[in-house]
């Protein structure tokens, strides 16, 4: 029996949409893309796209699956060209469809164009809408295709396509970090608000745009700056242009980046994201008084707040649960009579480590708790005297409206239950979430988006 490993086993934690990048003004741009996009494979696992333009037309390739699945040797020689484009793709709108894998390659009135977005545009329905009674046809189901259209209804005389933009971007409500390519031209375009990152880095004679940092360390590009919230940034023939075309607002970076989406060596908000998850790991053992034997941590997303809570509180650290990085999206059960599975299909406790030993097992977040359940289940199975579950994270109590897949409000445990129940729930002994003080004191909180633990949602 086959089973989606992916959408069955992750199904308790939260996922980021997409992961976005683009190379101008270098030789084999496509397969420097490439590497950015396996760089970049955490935060899109459902598909992957490069579009670049061989001194002719902007061309393509996308395929479901995982980057280094979909693109060989042979597609990548045929994505010719200095300028190029990609997108690695977690759907949260539009259904899980090759026609949805990004970037979007479409000829309008403008000329040849290619788009990949990250984030979610809450008045998305509302414009596709409105666009499809004017007679605008649609190929895919993902909001991002909005964005096509109003550009080719926008076009300015002046300067088309920067006054196309600027007038299409200027109707979209919600996140978006997106980059665009042209024939001679890379554009990188943030909300005004700034909830996804992006960042610039340079290469040789040429430029990078890309979600993390991270993309930029593989290919050895030089970070030069974070792509401000509201900025507009053209890459050409002239060097770089930089437009604030829209009114400035209080910026509401997403925190779960920070969390549980970056990459841990990933610089991003003017932090690192490491320094920051280890501090919140620090500031949960301060509010903490439990005494214990050893600090585990749920692998891999909860390793460097463990290693924060572990240092703060002087209680020794170790790998109590191994993951098994090796399992791909599809698993194949090997008999019907063995059915269940369960967690330890990736996680397995070192009996040597847990028995007999009281146990602090700090995670990132609990989303339905169904996982946290079956670990704290393991862990009692295997002999650990007490198991105290730490959250990294305040409870999450209300969707996300802006890119991230979030289950529906009745779905979350946290919005239903009290601590006590979910304690109740997970089988712990005791069960702690950093509070949202001590969340917000690691960074600063005005420039937080904090919609998903108080429902206060910036854009509506």
């Amino acid at each position: 029996m086959s089973r989606n490993f992916l959408n069955d086993q992750t199904i308790d934690k939260l996922h980021d949409k997409c992961a976005v990048c683009g190379v101008y003004g270098v030789e084999e741009a496509a397969k420097l893309v490439y590497l950015c996009l396996f760089a970049l494979q955490h935060r899109g696992q459902e598909g992957s796209g490069i579009a670049s333009y061989d001194g002719k037309n902007i061309i393509f390739d996308k395929g479901q699956g995982l980057v280094n699945e979909i693109f060989k040797t042979e597609n990548l020689e045929r994505l010719k060209g200095t300028l190029a484009i990609g997108h690695n793709r977690y759907s949260t709108i539009g259904e899980s469809h090759l026609k949805n894998v990004q970037p979007i390659v479409a000829d309008i009135n403008l000329g040849q164009i290619a788009l990949s977005h990250n984030g979610n545009l809450v008045n998305g329905y509302e414009l596709k809408r409105e666009l499809v009674e004017k007679g605008a046809i649609f190929t895919s189901t993902a909001d991002s295709e909005v964005l096509i259209h109003l550009m080719a209804h926008e076009g300015g005389k002046r300067h088309p396509l920067k006054e196309a933009i600027i007038n299409a971007i200027g109707q979209l409500r919600g996140a978006f970090t997106i980059v665009l390519m042209t024939k001679d031209e890379l554009i990188g375009i943030r909300d005004v608000y700034g909830f996804r990152p992006l960042v610039l880095g340079s290469l040789k004679n040429g430029f990078v745009l890309a979600s993390e940092t991270v993309a930029l360390d593989l290919i050895d590009a030089k970070f030069i700056r974070e792509i401000s919230p509201g900025e507009l940034i053209i890459i050409g023939k002239n060097g770089i242009e930089s437009i604030f075309p829209f009114e400035r607002e209080e910026p509401k970076f997403c925190v779960f980046e920070y969390i549980y989406f970056a990459r841990p060596d990933s610089f991003i908000f003017n932090n690192f994201v490491y320094d920051v998850r280890k501090l919140f790991g620090k500031k949960l053992a301060y509010q903490d008084e439990v005494e214990a034997d050893i600090v585990i941590p749920v692998p891999d997303s909860g390793i460097i707040a463990a290693l924060g809570y572990a240092e703060a509180s002087g209680i020794p650290m170790e790998m109590g649960i191994i993951r098994n990085h090796y399992i791909g999206r599809t698993f194949i059960e090997p008999t019907n009579a063995i059915r269940h599975f369960g967690v330890k299909l990736k996680l397995n406790a070192i009996k040597s480590i847990i028995k007999d030993k009281s146990i602090i097992v700090v995670d990132d977040s609990i989303v339905r708790g169904t996982t946290s359940r079956k670990i704290v289940k393991m862990l009692k199975n295997t002999g650990a005297k007490k198991v105290h579950m730490r959250i990294s994270s305040p409870p999450v109590m209300f969707p996300c409206l802006y890119g991230i897949d979030t289950p529906n409000r009745k779905e979350l445990i946290a919005a239903t239950h009290s601590i006590e129940e979910i304690r109740k729930y997970l089988g712990a002994d005791t069960l702690e979430y950093l509070k949202l003080e001590n969340l917000f004191s690691c960074v600063n909180s005005k420039q937080f988006c904090e919609a998903c633990f108080t429902g206060k949602y910036p854009i509506l």
